[in-house]
């Protein structure tokens, strides 16, 4: 999840809770504030707690935020997150950060549960001119595989280190990016994930000649 910091935080109750898969689940809790697609919440079960933090994983336009994680067991909030019901409540910061979807074209690179604020984006209807490149294990662990397949056609890359399957590239994401020629060096790219990939996609594209300035990070932890 991306880095921490300290926030007023809300009581909100939660609405929905859905385990996508073993270990896996997705929260959906009272919308108390607008946001922008992108953006992050803090949240804590207590106020002595100190809250993490969570890319919003649903539209702006949804009378709901919607967020994704998976279980840290040795974790001192995802396992509390997992044992929530609807109707409980946990404490939720409002919105922000600069990790922020636009209209303009971009492609979007993502591993893991870092894919939250791409979800976020494309169901904002930020989704034209958007590439989304999505790495995971096995082809199981491509989070809401489905919408980006409806939405980004062939537009949505994936690729699996451990499994592959029909339409899922074997291999790294950050190996397919160091075989590219001519990446479009006039737009932004969003990377957002674990911190060696962000780190790694990070030094391939600067070598590849795209600007500094036109790459965007949220690291999770």
């Amino acid at each position: 999840m991306p880095q921490r910091k300290q926030k007023e935080l809300f009581p909100t109750k939660v609405l929905k809770k859905e385990e996508i898969a073993p270990g896996v689940f997705t929260i959906y809790t009272e919308k108390k504030f607008d946001f922008i697609p992108g953006q992050v919440v803090a949240i804590a079960m207590t106020a002595d707690e100190e809250p993490r933090l969570y890319s919003i994983a649903s539209g702006n336009t949804a009378g709901h935020i919607r967020i994704l994680f998976d279980i840290n067991p040795e974790g001192s909030l995802t396992p509390k997150l997992a044992q929530l019901d609807p109707g409980d409540e946990l404490l939720m910061s409002e919105p922000f950060g600069r990790f922020l979807g636009t209209e303009d074209p971009a492609w979007w690179i993502a591993t893991g549960t870092g894919v939250a604020p791409f979800i976020s984006m494309s169901e904002s209807g930020l989704i034209q001119n958007k590439k989304l490149i999505h790495g995971a294990r096995t082809p199981k662990e491509f989070w809401f595989s489905e919408h980006f397949s409806a939405s980004l056609n062939d537009h949505y890359v994936r690729f699996a280190t451990r499994e592959t399957a029909p339409g899922i590239q074997a291999g790294r994401l950050t190996q397919w990016l160091k075989e590219q020629n001519n990446l479009p060096n006039n737009i932004k790219y969003y990377l957002c994930g674990n911190a060696n990939m962000v780190v790694d996609v990070r030094d391939i594209l600067v070598s590849k000649g795209i600007p500094y300035d036109n790459i965007v990070a949220e690291i999770y932890f």
